[in-house]
């Protein structure tokens, strides 16, 4: 079975493979638009890129420049005027320039938001011991992501991103459990899925807890530091946990444990509508198409990534 993640987009869903990534967008005209890419990933070329870990740091650092190339080519799509003449061709790509910008950006601001305010806050409050620090400041970065997707999912185009990621958890689902990927059969499966990106994050902050306890309390330009550039190992750490629970679904205790990531999808998923759902299909059926056409190799970077 091949391994298959997505993001949800603006109006549509990206679907990778270890070697390739597809877009599906649905235009304002109703037409599905599709724009397909090769993936050259690190791990194909070096073995230490595919260590634990590590494997972790350049998935992340892959999957977020995809995913912002992704968004940055269905908002063009949906942008698209609905009366514009097939003929004429809609600009899909960007600078490098501006995807480093936008990816600085969204990144210097997450940083703040989820890393350095938290810190702060913590620092402030009259805490002595180390132990109470790390978990107060962990439930205060919990509680700014929660309120933070909270506030979002009031925006009424994020409701609909929030269906389309909905509809790539069903789609990959259905693909895992070997359904027939229909719009009907893929409606049945669930919205949630262990691998979700969503989980991912609360993960990410669950593990903070336990690394930081390491650090202590140290002066804040210290401790704000350390947030910041631990942040890749606890990461790759958060990878190896999600992968592993990928790869063990079935294990009720497993499960149990990661329950939490899973509740915390529901706020980032919302029931699909079938059109959304072949909208996902279609991203999911292009990349299968050409996953199987890619080489050998690239399938045992899957297998070991």
């Amino acid at each position: 079975m091949q391994t298959i993640g997505g993001q949800a987009v603006l109006e549509g869903v990206m679907m990778r493979s270890p070697a390739h990534w597809a877009l599906a967008v649905r235009k304002p005209n109703g037409e599905i638009a599709e724009h397909i890419q090769s993936i050259k990933s690190p791990m194909a070329r070096h073995r230490v890129f595919r260590l634990p870990v590590i494997r972790g740091v350049i998935a992340l650092g892959e999957s977020l420049a995809i995913g912002f190339r992704a968004l940055a080519i269905s908002a063009n799509y949906a942008a698209q005027d609905a009366n514009q003449e097939e003929q004429e061709e809609i600009e899909t790509e960007l600078s490098r320039a501006s995807i480093i910008f936008a990816f600085a950006i969204a990144i210097g601001f997450a940083l703040m938001l989820f890393k350095v305010t938290p810190a702060l806050i913590t620092s402030w409050l009259p805490i002595e011991t180390t132990g109470w620090f790390v978990i107060v400041e962990g439930l205060i970065r919990v509680s700014l992501f929660i309120a933070y997707i909270l506030l979002i999912s009031l925006l009424p185009d994020l409701k609909r991103v929030f269906q389309y990621h909905g509809a790539e958890h069903k789609a990959i689902n259905a693909l895992e459990a070997g359904a027939e990927l229909t719009p009907e059969r893929v409606q049945r499966f669930s919205l949630l899925h262990p691998r979700c990106g969503t989980a991912f994050l609360l993960w990410v902050m669950v593990i903070a807890i336990f690394v930081f306890a390491f650090i202590g309390q140290p002066w804040w330009p210290y401790l704000i530091a350390s947030r910041v550039l631990l942040l890749p190992v606890i990461a790759g750490l958060a990878y190896e946990l999600i992968r592993f629970a990928g790869k063990h679904s079935d294990n009720r205790l497993l499960m149990a444990l990661l329950a939490p990531g899973l509740w915390l999808q529901r706020l980032t998923t919302r029931e699909p509508t079938n059109d959304q759902v072949e909208v996902s299909i279609r991203a999911l059926r292009e990349v299968l198409r050409l996953e199987d056409q890619a080489s050998p190799q690239a399938r045992r970077v899957e297998v070991m990534a």
